[in-house]
């Protein structure tokens, strides 16, 4: 659980609306580790100040410190504490649910996720039109859910690869609420993961990860 103000090991740099960052708190959630979380003002530039680029030199969200260790990028970070802390593992042992876990996951943070980047529509409205960033988003956000709808099929149970939560899930969960509350993706097209977005909403520890629920939403 995120500790705003209290010293803690893990310290986890994330920002309230970053799904990237979201992927990583559902896993500390998971594995049970509290951490200090560590607001970054995407909108303020504060992932651009020497201070953060430090830590990562590309300026992105989420970024973990573990005593000596820096770990940028949530899929690194992701395997890192797959390694270090292994209770709850978060990837199964049987190899091809395995393979697909990763798949799905690379669909998110590959073919998806770099495509709504803040950075990337700041370009596009500066670039091209401010009319086409909305239309650009939706495409590519539905490109892959059609592709993980159909790499799943045959595959879920509850959850995207089984009865237990695992890696895709992870990933699945923060693309899904971004769909839906940032860009207003119709999910009647999808109906797999309209079903794991159901499942997800009932499980504590991605209902702490979520956005709205961290101390520096807007909200908050």
């Amino acid at each position: 659980m995120a500790q705003a103000h209290e010293e803690k090991k893990l310290k986890l740099y994330s920002n309230w609306g970053s799904s990237c960052s979201f992927r990583i708190r559902i896993a500390l959630n998971l594995k049970g580790l509290e951490y200090q979380y560590i607001p970054v003002n995407l909108l303020k530039g504060e992932q651009f100040t020497p201070e953060f680029q430090k830590l990562n030199p590309i300026g992105y969200v989420p970024v973990l410190v573990d005593d000596e260790i820096i770990v940028s990028d949530s899929l690194a970070i992701f395997m890192y504490l797959e390694e270090k802390y292994p209770q709850h593992p978060l990837l199964p042992s049987d190899l091809q649910k395995k393979a697909i876990n990763f798949q799905a996951a690379n669909i998110v943070c590959s073919s998806i996720q770099p495509l709504q980047n803040l950075a990337v529509l700041k370009y596009i409205e500066e670039k091209v039109s401010p009319d086409e960033k909305i239309p650009w988003v939706k495409f590519h956000i539905e490109k892959g859910f059609e592709a993980l709808e159909k790499l799943l099929k045959g595959h879920a149970g509850r959850y995207a690869t089984g009865d237990e939560v695992f890696m895709a899930d992870l990933f699945l969960a923060p693309q899904i609420y971004v769909g839906i509350k940032r860009f207003d993706v119709d999910m009647a097209k999808f109906p797999l993961l309209s079903r794991l977005n159901e499942a997800y909403s009932e499980l504590p520890q991605f209902q702490n990860a979520m956005p709205e629920n961290q101390p520096d939403a807007p909200s908050a």
